[in-house]
């Protein structure tokens, strides 16, 4: 561990994973994992392939059910955390945790107006019968969800392709049509998984400018799975470094940076570059 690889005992912290072990038969996917992330920070965890950041996110969300630790998360600081382990996914949802992934689960035969308005709709009362006998909560519950479903492209800067289908939108597009998705599920840690990767630099541009909007703007904490280092070293406050499935390092960027096990395992050596 480095220097910087703990957080404050006094630090509000928003989620606090406690010595998580994942495994699949024989092979261990996470072993005795720790981080805690504070509250309106940027996380970003890195690792090279198969070190296991997107199982850290499947647990996190209540996709995979870790055989040992625990996961508090505590999306109200004025409330105890809670324990994620054993919750399903849609409950990790109401908690406050949010979600993109490494490939694109939009819905691409809906526009990008509907593809938000289900992760918006997810927050709504209205059960069955509201919905069939088109009650006054329901009726209001609709033009709430319209109006704020307007917001959040206006947000990501995709108002004007609201009645695009979200198949037809470019690729850094469709990137920031997902996070608007996942906002819409007003969460107060939002994962994302490799949100960069096959974008070109305009388009990191414009997903790093929306990622320290969410951040600053709607004070709603990050937590990153990036490959993109220069993306990283930009926008994240501290670095948790994976290599298979062990945390290695956690700090500053510059911190872990100039870590010689990150260096070996995922950024490459002095000598590699020069040999390049």
């Amino acid at each position: 561990m480095s220097e910087a690889s703990t957080v404050a005992p006094n630090e509000d912290l928003i989620v606090s994973v406690s010595e998580v072990t994942l495994r699949f038969g024989g092979v261990t996917s996470l072993s005795d994992v720790s981080l805690d992330q504070r509250r309106g920070e940027i996380l970003s965890v890195i690792g090279p392939n198969g070190a296991g950041k997107t199982s850290l996110f499947n647990c996190l969300t209540g996709v995979y059910e870790p055989q040992e630790g625990s996961i508090q998360f505590c999306g109200d600081p004025h409330r105890e955390p809670v324990e994620v382990i054993g919750r399903r996914p849609n409950r990790v949802s109401r908690l406050g945790i949010a979600r993109t992934f490494q490939t694109s689960r939009l819905f691409n035969a809906l526009t990008t107006f509907e593809n938000v308005k289900i992760g918006v709709e997810s927050r709504q009362h209205t059960g069955p019968i509201g919905a069939v006998l088109r009650l006054p909560r329901t009726r209001r519950e609709e033009r709430e969800s319209d109006q704020r479903t307007l917001e959040l492209l206006e947000f990501v800067g995709l108002r004007a392709q609201a009645n695009t289908l979200s198949s037809a939108l470019a690729f850094g597009d469709q990137r920031r049509l997902e996070i608007a998705r996942a906002l819409g599920t007003e969460p107060s840690l939002l994962l994302l998984d490799e949100p960069a990767a096959g974008a070109n630099q305009s388009e990191k541009a414009e997903l790093e400018r929306v990622i320290r909007r969410v951040n600053s703007e709607l004070g709603i904490s990050v937590l990153l799975i990036e490959h993109d280092m220069r993306l990283v070293m930009s926008i994240a406050e501290r670095v948790v470094v994976l290599n298979f499935g062990e945390v290695i390092a956690t700090g500053t960027p510059a911190t872990v940076q100039r870590d010689k096990r990150v260096i070996e395992a995922y950024l490459g050596t002095t000598e590699d570059e020069e040999a390049g």
